[in-house]
């Protein structure tokens, strides 16, 4: 009992205080749409083994929330940014993907919104459709309480990792009607992000015509601008980001920026590999500043 109790604590121990921020609030006032209580088992925190590979995941996530990481007032250019972890809609890489980019937000001088939002897949539900309930609710969130958290509300983008990309782009490309009834002001104002952060996007090409969009992706010159990074050698295809930048240019979406390296594979996140793909975060920061929403020297 007492070897079983130190392993917790050490467990507890090891999580990163981030994951207790003061800022953290429930995205829905009640059970969120749609979800079945009980149906996924309890939340989990699954902490890598030390010296592993892998990466810190939350499992079973089905009280979604937002967590604020504010920039320093000192030097805030009032940009948000709502970041997405991926996880295939199975798990949130919660750390590589979601905490280590709010911090790197922050040093920049953006506020960062890190979203928890409900995994796993639910049944009878497309895998994204209960996420995109989330993130369009955080959204109206982030506006709601805009000068408070002092915050542009014309200023708030989104940055998704693999199925974090793909719920960004879904939040990129479905603005105009929200996946849920209304339940408070904070719905009735836009859930339309001002642009995207797509770092290796999953679920992109359709499964059927491996040379086009998938169906759901609708990109029209109302769609935001973006920001895409891949690989050659990502499992997930990086014809993905390519027809996603097409299709926003054949649109007459103005300011798209595409990065295709040879390698680096998929997952890296904010992780240095050694290879030129863990450039991004500058590439990322440069074109941020090249459209007008970041001013740093």
């Amino acid at each position: 009992m007492v070897k079983s109790k130190l392993c917790l604590l050490s467990v507890l121990l090891c999580l990163p205080l981030l994951f207790v921020h003061s800022d953290s609030i429930k995205l829905w006032p009640a059970i969120a749409p749609g979800e079945v209580e009980g149906a996924v088992g309890p939340e989990e925190f699954r902490q890598p083994k030390p010296d592993s590979k892998d990466v810190l995941r939350i499992a079973n996530v089905s009280t979604p929330m937002l967590t604020l990481y504010r920039a320093d007032p000192a030097k805030s250019s009032g940009l948000a940014v709502v970041v997405c972890p991926g996880g295939g809609y199975n798990i949130l890489a919660y750390e590589h993907e979601g905490t280590q980019v709010c911090e790197w937000l922050n040093d920049l001088g953006i506020s960062a919104v890190l979203l928890k939002y409900r995994v796993p897949r639910r049944k009878n539900r497309l895998p994204y459709e209960a996420p995109l309930q989330d993130i369009q609710r955080t959204f109206g969130l982030v506006r709601q309480n805009a000068k408070q958290w002092n915050i542009d509300p014309a200023k708030v983008g989104v940055l998704g990792f693999s199925a974090g990309g793909n719920l960004a782009m879904m939040s990129l490309t479905s603005f105009k009607k929200r996946g849920y009834s209304p339940i408070d002001a904070a719905d009735k104002l836009s859930c339309r992000p001002d642009f995207g952060i797509l770092i290796y996007p999953a679920y992109l090409v359709d499964r059927k015509k491996r040379d086009t969009l998938s169906p759901e992706i609708q990109i029209t010159s109302e769609t935001p601008p973006c920001f895409f990074v891949h690989t050659g050698d990502d499992h997930v295809p990086a014809e993905g980001s390519v027809l996603a930048y097409l299709a926003l240019e054949k649109a007459g979406v103005e300011g798209n920026e595409l990065h295709v390296y040879p390698f680096g594979g998929h997952g890296y996140g904010m992780r240095k590999i050694g290879t030129p793909v863990s450039q991004w975060p500058t590439r990322a920061a440069s074109w941020m500043k090249s459209m007008g929403w970041l001013d740093f020297k």
